[in-house]
């Protein structure tokens, strides 16, 4: 018997992949991939096997998540619902730093929603049972982040404000190294507000004596930008509880009603430490499980920056049971830090060559891979799982779900108001609209007598409406037509959040739309 000769040859791996040769397929094994669906989230199936991917923490070495994609790839529908379904399995509470305001109205059906700008304020001075002196370091990190150059390159202006925040508290009788916040008589005790810093400054400026004026008055400047009325959300008493904040289930923080990027930086940052240290006042756990999920979507001046408190929960969160999911269209934006502490890594459509190179660089991926992603269709996703067992050979390596299976969202629908607000509450930055799921219009409608059919034409009207959006007035004129009375249409208009002097300015509008038509 003769042999031939063996020839070394390079092979491409397109012409490999023709080649019949069996090879362990690009997907994990099935102990990974299927957990027990009481204490996991279904994300889908895989796309090579079609076999279930069940996501737990147990499985990962750590519970945060980056999710990357562009604009309609799937990125906030993935979230929603995970978020959904971490509530239904765990228990999970979640808190979503909303920038553009995306998560509101599904939120307001899911959990509740918390509108700064609109209403809510949040007292940049609160302590949230931290020491004044702690806190103060804080505010002044927080302070630099937004201000950049304007603060960090100027050591008297820094100097200034720190020393104007410890004279606000001791002036409202504050311990500055103490986290018992009571005067004498055992009476919790009030912090000041950043309107107080600002007056300690001012009396430094009308004593006319300060050494360094110009940095005096640019550090006055620089206050105010946050203290100015109509301006002032987070120098007044707060309004919000920060322990429902992280208690209350779905909570949407809507920064959207601020007035610029300063405010909504200044916004989130300060209820991010405010996490933090309710993070490490609850204490370490022994037993893992996910208590609170942070949603961090689109805000590249938090998640980008690494002294943003977002790395911190993100390093230390594992241990207290916190969860981070941080999502952008551009990877650039996120700190390597929170990167490389993640757990889990979402990848949906992307085809942006820089974003890819960062991306491929980074979790060294194929090109066969990075051939995919820039063909995902909407809600495919590849995935990095870097699992609690170091030995597994699977842990780093990417896989593909064929598609994120999620909650089918129900339809909402929009009564607009703004043709019946007032100048003041315009002024005030009410919602011009209420938001209604179907099944709670449908609730609503016959709860206050009007019949299945009626309701099945008042649907109908609002999905001839662009964006199911109707108007107020033609709304009450419709249901009044349907023989409801007035009194059940107050009781309509109160139940889904309308206060007295909109309602009053309604029938008005009605009265008169309604004669206008009679005379035509």
């Amino acid at each position: 018997m003769q042999f031939g000769k063996l020839k070394l040859a390079k092979i491409s791996n397109k012409e490999l992949a023709r080649r019949n040769i069996l090879v362990r397929p690009p997907e994990p094994p099935l102990g990974i991939l299927m957990k027990d669906p009481t204490n996991s989230i279904y994300i889908g199936k895989t796309a090579v096997f079609q076999i279930p991917f069940y996501w737990t923490f147990d499985n990962v070495k750590a519970p945060h998540i980056v999710v990357v994609g562009m604009t309609g790839s799937g990125k906030s529908y993935f979230i929603k619902t995970f978020l959904l379904r971490a509530a239904f399995v765990w228990g999970t509470n979640s808190l979503i730093f909303d920038w553009a305001g995306e998560y509101k109205d599904w939120a307001r059906e899911k959990g509740k929603v918390i509108a700064l700008g609109k209403g809510s304020y949040i007292n940049l001075l609160d302590l949230g049972g931290m020491k004044p002196y702690d806190r103060i370091d804080q505010i002044m990190k927080t302070l630099l982040l937004v201000f950049g150059n304007d603060l960090d390159q100027f050591d008297e202006r820094k100097r200034l404000i720190a020393g104007a925040l410890v004279k606000a508290y001791q002036d409202a009788k504050f311990r500055l190294d103490s986290s018992e916040h009571k005067d004498e008589l055992g009476k919790p005790l009030t912090p000041p507000t950043l309107k107080d810093v600002v007056r300690v400054l001012e009396d430094y400026q009308q004593m006319g004596n300060y050494p360094y004026p110009t940095e005096l008055a640019a550090s006055i400047d620089l206050l105010k930008k946050f203290t100015r009325s109509g301006q002032d959300y987070f120098a007044q008493p707060s309004t919000v509880s920060l322990d429902e904040l992280v208690t209350s289930g779905i909570v949407d923080l809507d920064l959207s009603g601020l007035p610029s990027e300063e405010q909504r930086v200044l916004g989130a940052l300060t209820i991010l430490q405010f996490v933090k240290e309710k993070m490490r006042l609850m204490g370490y756990s022994k037993q893992r499980g996910l208590k609170l999920l942070v949603v961090i979507d689109e805000a590249w001046k938090i998640a980008g920056d690494d002294n943003s408190d977002v790395v911190l929960i993100v390093r230390e969160g594992r241990k207290y049971n916190f969860g981070v999911i941080v999502a952008s269209q551009s990877p650039t934006d996120i700190s390597p830090n929170i990167f490389s502490n993640a757990g889990t890594i979402f990848i949906l459509n992307i085809f942006k060559p820089d974003a890819l190179n960062y991306l491929q660089d980074a979790l060294q991926f194929s090109n066969y891979i990075r051939d995919q992603i820039i063909q995902f269709p909407q809600g495919r996703a590849a995935v990095k799982m870097f699992l609690q067992e170091q030995t597994s050979k699977f842990s780093g390596k990417m896989f593909v779900v064929d598609k994120i299976e999620g909650e089918e969202a129900s339809k909402q629908y929009f009564l607009t108001l703004d043709e019946v607000l007032t100048k003041k509450q315009k002024a005030e930055g009410m919602e011009p609209f209420t938001a209604l799921s179907t099944d709670d219009l449908k609730r609503r409608l016959v709860q206050f007598g009007v019949s299945n059919d009626r309701v099945d034409a008042i649907l109908k009207k609002f999905e001839k409406q662009p964006g199911r959006r109707l108007d107020i007035i033609s709304y009450v004129i419709m249901l009044e037509q349907f023989e409801l009375d007035r009194r059940s249409i107050t009781e309509f208009l109160k139940d889904v959040g309308i206060d007295d002097i909109t309602i009053i300015n309604i029938f008005g509008k009605v009265d008169l739309k309604k004669a206008e038509l009679k005379a035509a």
